[in-house]
């Protein structure tokens, strides 16, 4: 028989560097989770994406305990390193802070394809394209589906 679900919660942890402190604390010791297990558990399935910023989805169940899933990192952190920027822009139909290429936008595309809601990988590059747009990113290039 299936597990009863309690709540389900959403955070944004760097891999391999969870601990106890805010956010991750507050948010899972309001369900009481054991936080502890949490943390030994996301780092250790972590320890190869060291630093990067994951969504995780937590499942808690009725009895307290809990299972996770890690997400790819978010379209606008790979397209910030992709662009070799800090932040991106107050002002991003304005201000342009850095330049993305059709190749780079792929390559991102094809990494977040399981998490999108996209068919194919050409609506995947669309969806990246407007992230990179909506954070001050020009898009270099001819668009491959601008045939």
């Amino acid at each position: 028989m299936a597990k009863e679900i309690t709540a389900y919660v959403k955070l944004q942890c760097k891999g391999g560097q969870a601990n106890p402190a805010p956010p991750i604390g507050p948010a899972l010791g309001s369900k009481g989770i054991n936080i502890m297990e949490f943390c030994k558990q996301f780092n250790a399935r972590t320890q190869d994406k060291q630093g990067k910023v994951l969504p995780v989805l937590i499942t808690v169940f009725a009895d307290k305990s809990f299972e996770f899933i890690i997400k790819t990192p978010p379209a606008a952190v790979q397209l910030m390193d992709a662009a070799k920027i800090t932040s991106g822009s107050k002002e991003s139909n304005r201000v342009k802070v850095g330049k993305v290429t059709w190749a780079q936008i792929e390559e991102i595309a094809k990494d977040k394809m399981p998490d999108l809601n996209a068919f194919t990988l050409t609506s995947a590059m669309k969806m990246v394209a407007g992230t990179a747009r909506s954070i001050g990113l020009t898009v270099e290039g001819q668009a491959p589906t601008a045939n």
